[in-house]
Protein backbone atom coordinates (compact mmCIF):
# COMPACT_ATOMS: atom_id res chain seq x y z
CA UNK A 1 0.00 0.00 0.00
CA UNK A 2 0.90 3.54 -0.64
CA UNK A 3 1.86 6.06 1.94
CA UNK A 4 -0.68 8.71 2.78
CA UNK A 5 2.55 11.50 1.78
CA UNK A 6 4.90 10.76 -0.04
CA UNK A 7 7.77 12.43 -2.14
CA UNK A 8 9.95 11.08 -4.60
CA UNK A 9 12.86 13.06 -5.61
CA UNK A 10 11.38 16.22 -5.52
CA UNK A 11 13.03 19.20 -6.24
CA UNK A 12 12.44 22.99 -7.09
CA UNK A 13 14.40 25.70 -8.95
CA UNK A 14 12.67 29.21 -7.81
CA UNK A 15 12.90 32.26 -10.23
CA UNK A 16 16.38 33.81 -10.20
CA UNK A 17 18.08 30.81 -8.73
CA UNK A 18 20.72 29.04 -10.60
CA UNK A 19 20.25 25.34 -9.24
CA UNK A 20 17.42 23.35 -7.42
CA UNK A 21 16.93 22.89 -3.95
CA UNK A 22 16.70 18.96 -3.30
CA UNK A 23 16.16 16.38 -4.60
CA UNK A 24 14.31 15.32 -1.66
CA UNK A 25 13.02 11.54 -1.22
CA UNK A 26 10.39 10.95 2.01
CA UNK A 27 6.93 9.10 3.09
CA UNK A 28 4.71 9.49 6.23
CA UNK A 29 1.97 7.31 6.80
CA UNK A 30 -1.02 7.25 9.42
CA UNK A 31 -0.17 7.49 13.04
CA UNK A 32 3.98 8.19 12.45
CA UNK A 33 5.76 11.17 13.42
CA UNK A 34 8.76 12.46 11.08
CA UNK A 35 11.48 14.79 12.12
CA UNK A 36 13.41 16.31 9.82
CA UNK A 37 15.96 19.05 10.60
CA UNK A 38 19.31 20.69 8.78
CA UNK A 39 20.89 23.63 8.76
CA UNK A 40 19.72 26.95 7.99
CA UNK A 41 18.90 27.42 3.85
CA UNK A 42 19.26 23.32 3.38
CA UNK A 43 15.49 23.34 2.28
CA UNK A 44 13.35 22.24 4.81
CA UNK A 45 10.64 25.23 3.82
CA UNK A 46 11.00 23.96 0.58
CA UNK A 47 10.21 20.66 1.19
CA UNK A 48 7.62 21.62 3.31
CA UNK A 49 6.14 23.99 0.68
CA UNK A 50 6.40 20.62 -1.37
CA UNK A 51 4.85 18.42 0.70
CA UNK A 52 1.87 20.70 1.37
CA UNK A 53 1.28 21.52 -2.42
CA UNK A 54 2.09 25.08 -1.99
CA UNK A 55 4.85 24.29 -4.50
CA UNK A 56 3.64 24.38 -7.31
CA UNK A 57 0.22 25.65 -6.90
CA UNK A 58 1.32 29.22 -4.81
CA UNK A 59 4.92 29.44 -6.12
CA UNK A 60 6.76 30.46 -9.56
CA UNK A 61 9.29 27.62 -10.65
CA UNK A 62 10.84 24.26 -11.97
CA UNK A 63 9.55 21.23 -10.00
CA UNK A 64 11.13 17.94 -10.60
CA UNK A 65 10.44 14.27 -9.09
CA UNK A 66 6.99 13.70 -7.34
CA UNK A 67 4.64 14.65 -4.46
CA UNK A 68 2.05 12.19 -3.70
CA UNK A 69 -0.98 12.29 -1.37
CA UNK A 70 -2.87 9.05 -0.83
CA UNK A 71 -1.08 7.75 -4.63
CA UNK A 72 -2.44 11.00 -6.53
CA UNK A 73 -0.13 13.82 -7.71
CA UNK A 74 -0.11 16.56 -5.53
CA UNK A 75 -0.07 18.87 -8.60
CA UNK A 76 -3.37 17.45 -10.07
CA UNK A 77 -5.39 18.10 -6.58
CA UNK A 78 -6.60 21.28 -6.72
CA UNK A 79 -5.28 23.20 -3.51
CA UNK A 80 -8.77 23.45 -1.48
CA UNK A 81 -9.11 19.42 -1.54
CA UNK A 82 -5.60 19.10 -0.74
CA UNK A 83 -5.54 21.44 2.14
CA UNK A 84 -8.66 18.85 3.86
CA UNK A 85 -5.90 15.83 3.74
CA UNK A 86 -2.60 17.83 4.46
CA UNK A 87 -2.36 20.09 6.76
CA UNK A 88 0.14 23.28 6.81
CA UNK A 89 1.67 25.29 10.39
CA UNK A 90 4.17 27.41 8.43
CA UNK A 91 6.94 29.03 10.24
CA UNK A 92 5.56 32.91 9.81
CA UNK A 93 1.71 32.46 11.66
CA UNK A 94 1.21 36.21 10.38
CA UNK A 95 0.70 34.77 7.11
CA UNK A 96 -1.82 32.10 7.27
CA UNK A 97 -4.47 34.53 9.54
CA UNK A 98 -7.76 35.44 7.54
CA UNK A 99 -10.14 36.18 10.02
CA UNK A 100 -10.88 39.54 12.11
CA UNK A 101 -11.87 37.32 14.89
CA UNK A 102 -9.71 33.94 16.93
CA UNK A 103 -13.22 32.43 17.16
CA UNK A 104 -13.99 33.22 13.29
CA UNK A 105 -10.35 32.35 12.32
CA UNK A 106 -11.21 28.85 14.03
CA UNK A 107 -14.53 28.35 12.63
CA UNK A 108 -12.72 29.31 8.91
CA UNK A 109 -11.62 26.26 8.42
CA UNK A 110 -14.50 24.31 9.87
CA UNK A 111 -17.12 26.20 7.58
CA UNK A 112 -14.58 25.21 4.57
CA UNK A 113 -15.27 21.47 5.36
CA UNK A 114 -18.88 21.70 5.41
CA UNK A 115 -19.87 20.45 9.13
CA UNK A 116 -22.84 21.07 10.60
CA UNK A 117 -22.93 23.64 13.29
CA UNK A 118 -23.20 21.21 16.14
CA UNK A 119 -20.16 19.69 15.03
CA UNK A 120 -18.22 23.14 14.38
CA UNK A 121 -19.31 24.52 17.66
CA UNK A 122 -18.28 21.00 19.50
CA UNK A 123 -14.56 21.30 18.11
CA UNK A 124 -14.27 25.51 18.73
CA UNK A 125 -15.11 24.96 22.03
CA UNK A 126 -12.71 21.96 22.68
CA UNK A 127 -9.78 23.82 20.22
CA UNK A 128 -9.97 26.82 22.16
CA UNK A 129 -9.71 25.62 25.32
CA UNK A 130 -6.89 23.41 24.61
CA UNK A 131 -4.73 25.79 22.95
CA UNK A 132 -5.07 28.67 25.82
CA UNK A 133 -7.01 31.05 23.79
CA UNK A 134 -10.61 31.19 25.08
CA UNK A 135 -10.54 34.57 26.64
CA UNK A 136 -9.12 36.01 23.83
CA UNK A 137 -11.67 34.22 21.66
CA UNK A 138 -12.84 38.02 20.37
CA UNK A 139 -9.50 39.34 19.53
CA UNK A 140 -8.43 40.43 15.94
CA UNK A 141 -6.06 37.94 15.10
CA UNK A 142 -3.97 41.03 14.28
CA UNK A 143 -3.36 42.84 17.77
CA UNK A 144 -1.84 39.32 19.41
CA UNK A 145 1.56 38.38 20.12
CA UNK A 146 3.41 36.20 17.76
CA UNK A 147 2.98 33.51 20.18
CA UNK A 148 0.09 33.71 20.47
CA UNK A 149 -0.51 33.78 16.58
CA UNK A 150 1.45 30.80 16.25
CA UNK A 151 -1.01 28.97 18.59
CA UNK A 152 -4.25 30.35 16.38
CA UNK A 153 -2.96 29.01 13.91
CA UNK A 154 -2.06 25.14 15.56
CA UNK A 155 -5.79 25.55 16.60
CA UNK A 156 -7.11 26.74 12.88
CA UNK A 157 -5.23 23.95 11.17
CA UNK A 158 -5.43 21.20 14.08
CA UNK A 159 -9.28 21.49 14.39
CA UNK A 160 -9.84 20.71 10.78
CA UNK A 161 -8.15 16.95 11.71
CA UNK A 162 -6.44 16.72 8.18
CA UNK A 163 -4.63 12.76 7.77
CA UNK A 164 -1.33 14.62 7.60
CA UNK A 165 0.18 17.75 9.25
CA UNK A 166 3.21 19.25 8.56
CA UNK A 167 4.68 21.79 10.86
CA UNK A 168 7.66 23.98 9.85
CA UNK A 169 9.22 25.39 12.99
CA UNK A 170 5.82 25.61 14.90
CA UNK A 171 7.23 25.85 18.27
CA UNK A 172 9.57 28.74 17.43
CA UNK A 173 7.74 31.64 19.12
CA UNK A 174 6.05 29.22 22.02
CA UNK A 175 7.31 29.87 25.75
CA UNK A 176 9.09 26.52 26.90
CA UNK A 177 5.47 25.67 29.06
CA UNK A 178 3.09 26.68 25.73
CA UNK A 179 5.71 24.32 23.38
CA UNK A 180 5.64 21.54 26.10
CA UNK A 181 2.01 21.80 25.68
CA UNK A 182 1.58 21.62 22.21
CA UNK A 183 4.27 18.36 21.73
CA UNK A 184 1.82 16.68 23.81
CA UNK A 185 -1.45 17.94 22.14
CA UNK A 186 0.18 16.61 18.63
CA UNK A 187 1.56 13.68 20.40
CA UNK A 188 -2.22 12.57 21.28
CA UNK A 189 -3.43 13.65 17.95
CA UNK A 190 -0.39 10.97 16.65
CA UNK A 191 -1.93 8.39 18.68
CA UNK A 192 -5.21 8.48 17.38
CA UNK A 193 -3.99 8.49 13.69
CA UNK A 194 -2.59 11.59 12.33
CA UNK A 195 0.51 11.63 10.70
CA UNK A 196 3.23 14.28 11.69
CA UNK A 197 5.90 15.95 8.97
CA UNK A 198 7.82 18.45 12.28
CA UNK A 199 10.94 20.61 10.81
CA UNK A 200 12.42 21.94 13.85
CA UNK A 201 15.24 23.59 15.32
CA UNK A 202 14.56 23.72 18.72
CA UNK A 203 16.82 21.79 20.99
CA UNK A 204 14.81 22.03 24.01
CA UNK A 205 12.37 19.74 22.78
CA UNK A 206 14.25 16.84 21.62
CA UNK A 207 12.21 14.08 23.98
CA UNK A 208 10.08 15.02 21.60
CA UNK A 209 11.21 13.12 18.89
CA UNK A 210 13.54 10.33 20.31
CA UNK A 211 10.66 8.11 18.83
CA UNK A 212 10.50 9.75 15.69
CA UNK A 213 11.91 8.89 12.35
CA UNK A 214 14.45 11.55 11.79
CA UNK A 215 15.14 12.92 8.65
CA UNK A 216 18.72 14.95 7.98
CA UNK A 217 18.85 17.89 4.70
CA UNK A 218 22.25 17.97 4.21
CA UNK A 219 24.33 20.91 3.72
CA UNK A 220 27.55 22.92 4.18
CA UNK A 221 27.63 24.57 7.64
CA UNK A 222 29.05 28.00 7.86
CA UNK A 223 32.64 28.35 8.80
CA UNK A 224 33.53 29.59 11.96
CA UNK A 225 35.84 33.04 11.32
CA UNK A 226 36.79 35.86 13.35
CA UNK A 227 34.23 38.38 13.30
CA UNK A 228 35.08 41.73 10.93
CA UNK A 229 35.55 44.82 13.00
CA UNK A 230 32.37 45.86 12.03
CA UNK A 231 30.70 48.74 14.46
CA UNK A 232 33.16 51.96 15.53
CA UNK A 233 33.27 51.98 19.21
CA UNK A 234 30.84 54.53 20.78
CA UNK A 235 30.91 56.05 23.63
CA UNK A 236 28.85 55.03 27.10
CA UNK A 237 25.60 55.98 27.22
CA UNK A 238 22.86 55.04 29.68
CA UNK A 239 19.25 54.16 28.86
CA UNK A 240 16.29 55.66 31.77
CA UNK A 241 12.75 53.81 31.12
CA UNK A 242 10.93 55.34 33.62
CA UNK A 243 6.83 54.91 34.24
CA UNK A 244 6.23 53.45 30.53
CA UNK A 245 2.96 51.98 29.90
CA UNK A 246 0.89 50.91 26.31
CA UNK A 247 -2.48 50.35 25.87
CA UNK A 248 -3.54 48.40 22.96
CA UNK A 249 -7.12 48.77 22.41
CA UNK A 250 -8.28 47.92 25.79
CA UNK A 251 -5.85 46.34 26.83
CA UNK A 252 -3.15 47.20 28.88
CA UNK A 253 -0.05 45.58 27.03
CA UNK A 254 2.76 47.76 29.68
CA UNK A 255 2.47 48.69 33.05
CA UNK A 256 4.78 50.87 34.91
CA UNK A 257 8.09 49.91 33.18
CA UNK A 258 11.11 51.23 35.09
CA UNK A 259 14.28 49.81 33.90
CA UNK A 260 18.19 51.41 33.85
CA UNK A 261 20.30 49.96 30.77
CA UNK A 262 23.45 50.77 29.26
CA UNK A 263 25.59 50.52 26.41
CA UNK A 264 28.09 47.63 26.32
CA UNK A 265 25.03 45.12 27.75
CA UNK A 266 23.03 42.47 26.39
CA UNK A 267 19.65 42.19 27.66
CA UNK A 268 17.42 39.31 27.63
CA UNK A 269 13.41 40.02 27.53
CA UNK A 270 11.72 36.59 28.68
CA UNK A 271 8.00 35.33 29.73
CA UNK A 272 5.25 33.89 28.24
CA UNK A 273 3.36 34.35 25.24
CA UNK A 274 1.68 37.64 25.48
CA UNK A 275 3.82 39.00 28.43
CA UNK A 276 4.86 42.32 26.36
CA UNK A 277 8.45 41.28 25.45
CA UNK A 278 7.39 42.77 21.44
CA UNK A 279 5.60 45.83 22.88
CA UNK A 280 8.30 46.83 24.80
CA UNK A 281 10.99 46.35 21.91
CA UNK A 282 9.06 48.59 19.99
CA UNK A 283 8.94 51.21 22.74
CA UNK A 284 12.39 51.16 23.07
CA UNK A 285 13.16 51.71 19.47
CA UNK A 286 10.53 54.74 18.90
CA UNK A 287 8.04 52.31 17.08
CA UNK A 288 5.38 52.28 19.61
CA UNK A 289 3.29 55.10 21.31
CA UNK A 290 3.99 55.16 24.91
CA UNK A 291 3.28 57.14 28.30
CA UNK A 292 6.13 57.31 30.41
CA UNK A 293 9.72 58.45 29.08
CA UNK A 294 12.84 56.51 27.45
CA UNK A 295 15.92 58.67 27.28
CA UNK A 296 19.52 58.30 27.69
CA UNK A 297 21.89 60.57 29.45
CA UNK A 298 20.79 63.85 27.39
CA UNK A 299 17.33 63.75 28.03
CA UNK A 300 17.05 62.55 24.18
CA UNK A 301 15.96 59.13 22.97
CA UNK A 302 18.39 56.89 21.82
CA UNK A 303 18.65 55.37 18.47
CA UNK A 304 17.80 51.70 18.60
CA UNK A 305 17.08 49.80 15.37
CA UNK A 306 14.29 46.90 15.63
CA UNK A 307 15.04 43.31 14.30
CA UNK A 308 11.04 42.53 14.01
CA UNK A 309 9.50 39.16 15.38
CA UNK A 310 8.17 38.84 11.45
CA UNK A 311 11.16 39.47 8.85
CA UNK A 312 8.37 40.06 6.35
CA UNK A 313 7.19 43.13 7.95
CA UNK A 314 10.11 44.87 6.82
CA UNK A 315 11.38 43.93 3.71
CA UNK A 316 10.17 45.09 0.31
CA UNK A 317 13.10 45.52 -1.84
CA UNK A 318 13.11 43.13 -5.29
CA UNK A 319 16.59 41.66 -4.09
CA UNK A 320 18.90 41.07 -0.93
CA UNK A 321 21.38 43.15 -1.81
CA UNK A 322 18.99 46.12 -2.45
CA UNK A 323 17.22 45.78 0.67
CA UNK A 324 20.77 45.74 3.22
CA UNK A 325 21.50 48.83 0.99
CA UNK A 326 18.20 50.79 0.83
CA UNK A 327 18.19 53.94 2.18
CA UNK A 328 22.11 54.81 2.63
CA UNK A 329 23.24 57.78 1.06
CA UNK A 330 26.81 56.42 0.91
CA UNK A 331 27.54 53.07 0.57
CA UNK A 332 30.52 51.46 2.62
CA UNK A 333 31.40 48.28 0.52
CA UNK A 334 33.89 46.70 2.33
CA UNK A 335 31.32 47.17 5.34
CA UNK A 336 28.26 45.61 2.97
CA UNK A 337 30.98 42.61 1.93
CA UNK A 338 31.54 42.27 5.75
CA UNK A 339 27.83 42.27 6.29
CA UNK A 340 27.10 39.58 4.02
CA UNK A 341 29.65 37.13 4.51
CA UNK A 342 29.27 37.56 8.86
CA UNK A 343 25.38 36.49 8.22
CA UNK A 344 25.64 33.71 5.66
CA UNK A 345 23.91 35.59 2.89
CA UNK A 346 26.27 35.64 0.07
CA UNK A 347 24.98 32.91 -2.30
CA UNK A 348 21.16 35.15 -2.20
CA UNK A 349 22.60 39.04 -2.55
CA UNK A 350 20.36 38.96 -6.02
CA UNK A 351 17.51 36.43 -4.72
CA UNK A 352 14.02 37.76 -3.68
CA UNK A 353 13.85 38.22 0.48
CA UNK A 354 10.79 37.53 0.51
CA UNK A 355 12.12 34.03 -1.50
CA UNK A 356 14.12 33.46 1.72
CA UNK A 357 13.93 30.65 4.41
CA UNK A 358 12.31 32.78 7.67
CA UNK A 359 15.90 31.59 9.39
CA UNK A 360 17.41 33.82 6.19
CA UNK A 361 15.23 36.69 6.77
CA UNK A 362 15.58 37.16 10.13
CA UNK A 363 19.94 37.48 9.02
CA UNK A 364 18.52 39.66 6.39
CA UNK A 365 16.80 41.53 9.05
CA UNK A 366 20.05 41.81 11.22
CA UNK A 367 22.05 42.81 8.27
CA UNK A 368 20.07 45.83 7.47
CA UNK A 369 20.48 47.36 10.76
CA UNK A 370 24.58 46.42 10.66
CA UNK A 371 24.43 48.87 7.53
CA UNK A 372 22.56 51.98 9.49
CA UNK A 373 25.19 54.36 10.20
CA UNK A 374 24.53 55.92 13.79
CA UNK A 375 23.09 53.55 15.87
CA UNK A 376 23.84 52.89 19.51
CA UNK A 377 22.09 49.64 19.78
CA UNK A 378 19.53 46.40 18.41
CA UNK A 379 16.70 45.14 19.56
CA UNK A 380 16.22 41.95 18.81
CA UNK A 381 12.69 40.19 18.23
CA UNK A 382 13.13 36.15 18.69
CA UNK A 383 16.85 36.28 16.72
CA UNK A 384 17.19 32.38 16.68
CA UNK A 385 13.74 31.90 14.72
CA UNK A 386 14.81 29.46 12.27
CA UNK A 387 18.32 29.53 13.13
CA UNK A 388 20.70 25.76 13.39
CA UNK A 389 23.01 25.60 15.93
CA UNK A 390 26.16 27.31 13.84
CA UNK A 391 24.00 29.99 12.68
CA UNK A 392 22.95 30.84 16.77
CA UNK A 393 26.05 30.55 18.10
CA UNK A 394 27.21 33.24 15.42
CA UNK A 395 24.45 35.73 16.50
CA UNK A 396 25.43 34.93 19.73
CA UNK A 397 29.27 36.37 18.99
CA UNK A 398 27.66 38.60 16.77
CA UNK A 399 26.03 40.28 19.81
CA UNK A 400 28.64 40.03 22.02
CA UNK A 401 30.78 41.39 19.66
CA UNK A 402 28.37 44.76 19.28
CA UNK A 403 28.39 44.50 23.00
CA UNK A 404 31.93 45.37 22.82
CA UNK A 405 32.29 48.19 20.96
CA UNK A 406 29.59 49.95 23.36
CA UNK A 407 26.15 48.93 21.49
CA UNK A 408 23.19 48.10 23.84
CA UNK A 409 22.00 45.10 22.34
CA UNK A 410 18.11 44.00 23.94
CA UNK A 411 16.41 40.22 22.94
CA UNK A 412 13.11 39.25 23.10
CA UNK A 413 13.45 35.39 23.28
CA UNK A 414 12.29 32.03 23.83
CA UNK A 415 15.23 30.39 23.26
CA UNK A 416 16.48 30.48 27.14
CA UNK A 417 19.30 28.26 26.31
CA UNK A 418 20.81 30.89 23.85
CA UNK A 419 19.72 33.47 26.27
CA UNK A 420 21.59 31.80 29.15
CA UNK A 421 24.90 31.39 26.98
CA UNK A 422 25.32 35.38 25.68
CA UNK A 423 23.42 37.35 27.55
CA UNK A 424 24.02 40.03 30.61
CA UNK A 425 20.97 40.68 32.05
CA UNK A 426 17.17 38.87 32.14
CA UNK A 427 14.33 40.90 32.14
CA UNK A 428 11.31 38.72 33.17
CA UNK A 429 7.63 40.27 31.87
CA UNK A 430 4.61 38.63 33.18
CA UNK A 431 0.99 40.50 31.90
CA UNK A 432 2.89 43.29 31.00
CA UNK A 433 4.57 44.35 34.17
CA UNK A 434 9.04 43.08 35.19
CA UNK A 435 8.29 40.29 37.13
CA UNK A 436 12.06 40.23 37.67
CA UNK A 437 15.17 41.74 36.54
CA UNK A 438 17.95 39.00 37.13
CA UNK A 439 21.38 40.36 36.81
CA UNK A 440 24.49 38.32 35.67
CA UNK A 441 27.96 38.70 37.05
CA UNK A 442 29.32 36.05 34.31
CA UNK A 443 27.44 34.17 31.36
CA UNK A 444 26.74 30.67 30.60
CA UNK A 445 24.19 31.01 34.32
CA UNK A 446 21.16 29.27 34.54
CA UNK A 447 18.09 31.91 33.25
CA UNK A 448 15.00 32.61 35.57
CA UNK A 449 12.09 30.05 34.48
CA UNK A 450 9.16 31.63 32.36
CA UNK A 451 6.13 32.11 33.97
CA UNK A 452 3.94 29.04 33.13
CA UNK A 453 1.52 29.98 30.80
CA UNK A 454 -2.62 28.73 30.53
CA UNK A 455 -2.52 25.97 28.07
CA UNK A 456 -4.81 23.58 28.52
CA UNK A 457 -3.43 19.80 28.34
Amino acid sequence: MRPLLEADQAAFCYPGRDSAVGPFSLSADSGELHHVNGPSGCGKSTLARMLTGLIPHLYRGALTGEVRVDGQRAADIPLWQLSARVGFVGQNPAAQLLATTVRDEVLFGLENLGLSNVEMRRRLDTTLATFGLRELENRDPRTLSGGEQQKLVLAAITARRPQVIVFDEVLSMLDAASARAVAQHVERLRRDGTGVVAFEHRPALKTWYQDAHCHTLANVPPAESPLPDLPQQIAPFQVRVAGVEVTLGSQRALEDIDLSLKGGQVIALVGANGAGKTTLLRALAGLQRHSGHIHDGTGARPRLGLCFQNPDQQIFNPSVRQEILFGNARIDAARYRCVVELLGLVPYENTPPLLLSEGEKKRLGLAILLMRPGLRGLCLDEPTLGQDGDHRRRIGRIVRHLAGAGYLCVVATHDLEWAAEWCDEFVVLHAGKIAEHQQSTTLHRPVAKEPECHLAV
